[in-house]
């Protein structure tokens, strides 16, 4: 499994991880299945969020007995962001998921309490070693730029944004950012949200024809292209175990120039949007 830095922690994490944003739609025993067979394949970088409903406890069962073999992440939702929020929102998640301490915390996205209060917040955690680092979702160039200079550099630990093959707008700004800034980027949601290229789509065909080049499937290959940068992780989800396996199997897929140069010309980069996109 590739293993890389993660922004500024100097944790070694794997560039393929697990998701769980809807795995309670799952059935649970599955899902709790998926996310261990996952950990026992080398996907040990384990996102998920106190809005997730039932994921955190979710999680907090697979990796019961597997906690120090886990990089854990959760998120705040910006409404509890304040200084004392973040401590709140923090024990609360910690007790759902069975541990003493988070990986990394996230500010889920940007809000309206002050980010300086939330980043108070986060160092306090830090130093009272609730968490090992912190890091920001769905931040855009310009909230990034404050974020930096509230907490100087070498603090944000990661930027979790949106990232797959028809949704590529941070490629723009927000990539290269992280990159110069020491900042991991974790693609959230990479085979879209329900709408992954059918195989008789003109991307599926290219994605079919790449796979078929590396005894892989279209799903990993999406994967290797959105992680083949480093600095760049992915967090797929799935509550089934056989699909975690082949999560885990994408780590192994080397794309050419020429794979990458066809993907792209099925899904172009577009223009730069607006304001930075999210689920």
């Amino acid at each position: 499994m590739r293993m890389r830095g993660f922004g500024a922690t100097g944790v070694r994490v794997p560039a393929i991880g697990q998701g769980t944003w809807r795995l309670d739609d799952s059935d649970r025993g599955q899902a709790v299945a998926a996310l261990r067979a996952g950990v026992d394949a080398g996907l040990t970088h384990v996102d998920t969020a106190e809005m997730y409903g039932e994921a955190e406890a979710i999680v907090g069962e697979a990796i019961r007995g597997l906690r120090e073999e886990v990089f854990l992440v959760s998120k705040v939702m910006p409404g509890n962001a304040t200084r004392r929020g973040v401590a709140r929102a923090c024990e609360a998640s910690l007790k759902r998921l069975g541990t003493d301490r988070l990986d990394c915390f996230l500010l889920h996205w940007p809000g309206s309490h002050p980010l300086e209060d939330t980043i108070a917040g986060f160092e306090d955690l830090r130093r009272d070693g609730k968490i090992l680092s912190w890091g920001l979702s769905n931040f855009d160039v310009p909230a990034l730029d404050r974020a930096l200079a509230i907490a100087g550099p070498y603090r944000i630990a990661c930027n979790q944004v949106l990232y797959h093959l028809g949704e590529r707008a941070i490629e723009h700004a927000v990539l290269p950012w992280c990159r110069h800034n020491g900042v991991a980027l974790v693609g959230y949601s990479p085979f879209g949200s329900g709408d992954f290229p059918s195989p008789a789509s003109p991307g599926g065909r290219v994605l079919a024809e790449v796979a078929g080049r590396h005894g892989a499937t279209p799903h990993g290959v999406a994967l290797a292209y959105l992680t083949r940068l480093e600095g760049s992780f992915a967090i797929p989800k799935t509550g089934r175990p056989e699909r975690a396996l082949e999560n885990a199997a994408a780590d192994a897929i080397a794309l050419s120039e020429g794979d990458v140069a066809a993907i792209e010309a099925q899904f172009p980069l577009g223009r730069r949007p607006r304001t930075l996109p999210m689920l």
